[in-house]
């Protein structure tokens, strides 16, 4: 039986604990084990939103969960266990985020090294010759919209906790050249990703593009610039071209979602075609992000029914709720570009990966969208 959505905003306040303790509930003797077992970007992106649910609720047990499972990672010396920074990649930034709060909140300074260690990695990033960081360094000249979810909120961070304003130009840097190499002119949506030699047999060798539109690729986007963004100084002159670059996004997101349900498809450039399906992970990001763009003022065109009715339909047609706790359902398991076995980026591609439910990838984001559709209600109502 699919849930409905809750309007009260104490009944919706609700919810976020819910997901929050089904995430803790998978814990063995302490330690969750899909977020203690590596050094991983979904595990990261699993401790930003119970450090969200502890900041919203008061509650001091997501925040102690959130340390114990960094701790795990972040011996005194301020290494980081199972992280390599010569394989340059992107993803290994993310669960360095928490670092940043950790040192502000303790003053351990192993916190500092490694997230020191995070920044040097990007410091020596390989770039196109535009200097936009590629995904990876097995990857050449290639930047995928994942990448920046991974990378810009850490640098804004990093620059406002350690007064290092470059940080600033940085983020802003890559944030606005990858939007402007993968945007469609014609719809406004950002495709998944961009390789400069326009070799890849993924790509349109004229604008190096990438086939589709995925649905994921669309939210890890959105969540780095709203994200970003709370870290920019009033006074830096790219912070207004920002929001604009993501009012634009919004509105090219907000044309097709779903009228019926009010969600986003795992192929966003083809909603009508054959075999597409609503996807949850990409619309809870979307929710989130646009909720977050919607609360703070980053987003002065859109209002908050679009984004209410994304969130009722993430109630009533991803979610289940049972003895075990909250379960989300339709979650694509993974997608990329390229490697081996070699992914084509073709629409056929995307809907041949797996749909599961309750993983990370897709609870991690509706922990995110839950806690901040609380905050925009609780917000309005007061």
């Amino acid at each position: 039986m699919m849930m409905q959505a809750k309007t009260n905003a104490v009944q919706t306040k609700c919810f976020s604990v819910q997901v929050a303790d089904t995430i803790l509930s998978k814990s063995q003797d302490g330690y969750h084990p899909g977020i203690a077992n590596k050094w991983g970007y979904v595990a990261g992106m699993a401790l930003t939103a119970l450090t969200r649910t502890g900041d919203w609720t008061g509650e001091a047990r997501y925040h102690d969960f959130v340390k114990r499972h960094m701790d795990v990672f972040i011996p005194e010396d301020g290494t980081i266990k199972g992280y390599s920074l010569n394989e340059y990649n992107l993803d290994h930034v993310n669960k360095g985020k928490n670092l940043l709060r950790l040192w502000r909140e303790t003053g351990e300074e192993r916190y500092a090294k490694a997230a020191r260690l995070l920044a040097a990695q990007l410091t020596g990033q390989p770039r196109t010759s535009e200097g936009g960081f590629w995904h990876k360094k097995i990857y050449p000249f290639q930047m995928w919209l994942d990448g920046l979810y991974m990378s810009s909120p850490f640098m804004a961070e990093f620059g406002a906790t350690f007064g290092e304003e470059a940080w600033f130009d940085e983020t802003a840097h890559q944030l606005l050249l990858v939007e402007r190499h993968t945007r469609n002119p014609v719809t406004g949506l950002l495709h998944h990703a961009w390789d400069e030699s326009g070799e890849q047999r993924w790509c349109d060798s004229s604008t190096g593009r990438s086939r589709h539109v995925w649905g994921r690729a669309m939210g890890w986007y959105a969540m780095a610039m709203v994200d970003a963004l709370d870290f920019f100084p009033v006074l830096h002159p790219k912070r207004g071209q920002l929001m604009g670059i993501f009012e634009r996004f919004a509105e090219a997101a907000l044309r097709v979602q779903d009228r019926e349900t009010g969600l986003w498809y795992q192929v966003m450039d083809c909603n009508a075609r054959e075999g597409n399906y609503l996807e949850a992970s990409g619309s809870c990001m979307l929710t989130y992000a646009l909720a977050k763009g919607v609360r703070l003022g980053y987003l002065s065109g859109i209002g908050r029914k679009s984004v209410e009715r994304a969130f009722e339909g993430i109630r009533t047609h991803f979610v289940t709720e049972d003895a075990e706790g909250v379960h989300l359902h339709r979650i694509c398991h993974g997608a990329g570009l390229g490697n081996r076995p070699y992914r084509d980026g073709s629409y056929t591609y995307y809907l041949g990966e797996a749909v599961v439910s309750d993983v990370l990838m897709g609870v991690a984001p509706l922990l995110l969208a839950s806690v901040e559709m609380e905050r925009l209600a609780a917000e309005t109502e007061g």
